[in-house]
């Protein structure tokens, strides 16, 4: 129920294009977040998410994000249904990627390799380290990245806590990093604060499921709210994050009509 209200008030508060008043966040709303260009590497990408949703095999998971770790057993093409990110938002951080040509990427959260494809895909010669905490998802990905022909990408299993800070050595300085594991409150913040050690004036934090629980919420209104942050762009699914100093300190809430083609349908907490 929680998320359909945020839902409703993240549809009362978007502006569309006539109302955005900040030039950047305007170009950028048009040329790349609502670009509907096709490219190859799409088709390539979705083929394999197709075949994962058809994959009824399960396989042993160990839960190192939010709430008590756990293991249990969970079908592939669950986890991609559950885990993935969608088709919309994954052609946009495609775009996003290509528009902003960053040479370091860090990604906390592979799942089956579906978003980090996508990234690769977009910025073939940057340098990308993607971090996975249940081994058994992570080496599916490692397939998926070969058959893709990507090998732009390190593929780190393991957790977060134990896995971030040799990344962010390894890559030295971070151009874009995509939040996509652990949704805790804390655990977050620890990440944006880690992260942002390493980052440049043009570097891009990109948070996944922003509204996933009231404690995620809380966190990203904290993070868009750090004077660091010069500019925030809420897209309900994902949010925005840029530290260019040339910028205004604004947060804005786009509309973006890939939210009604989200899988997990707003509606189903409901049910």
């Amino acid at each position: 129920m929680n998320r359909l209200i945020y839902f409703v008030g993240y549809l009362l508060r978007s502006f569309h294009l006539h109302g955005i008043h900040s030039p950047f966040v305007f170009s950028l709303s048009k040329d790349v977040l609502r670009e509907k260009s096709k490219f190859y590497a799409f088709d390539e990408i979705e083929s394999i998410r197709a075949k994962l949703l058809l994959t009824k095999k399960k396989i042993k998971i160990e839960d190192l994000g939010a709430g008590p770790k756990r293991h249990y057993e969970k079908s592939i093409s669950r986890i991609c249904r559950d885990s993935s990110q969608k088709i919309g938002f994954s052609q946009m951080l495609y775009r996003i990627c290509r528009e902003s040509k960053p040479e370091s990427i860090l990604e906390l959260g592979t799942s089956l390799g579906i978003t980090t494809s996508y990234l690769a895909k977009a910025c073939p010669s940057s340098k990308i380290i993607s971090i996975e905490g249940a081994e058994e998802i992570s080496k599916i990905a490692e397939i998926n990245l070969k058959k893709l022909d990507i090998h732009n990408v390190k593929l780190v299993q393991g957790s977060f806590e134990d896995q971030l800070d040799p990344a962010l050595n390894e890559l030295k300085k971070v151009d874009l990093v995509y939040f996509d594991g652990n949704h805790q409150y804390d655990a977050t913040w620890t990440y944006f604060e880690k992260c942002l050690e390493h980052a440049g004036d043009d570097t891009i934090f990109i948070f996944d499921d922003i509204y996933w629980s009231a404690e995620m919420k809380r966190v990203w209104n904290k993070i868009i709210s750090d004077d660091r942050v010069k500019c925030s762009i809420d897209l309900f699914k994902i949010g925005l994050v840029y530290f260019n100093p040339e910028l205004s300190k604004q947060n804005f809430t786009v509309y973006h009509s890939a939210n009604f083609n989200l899988s997990y349908s707003i509606t189903f907490e409901l049910s």
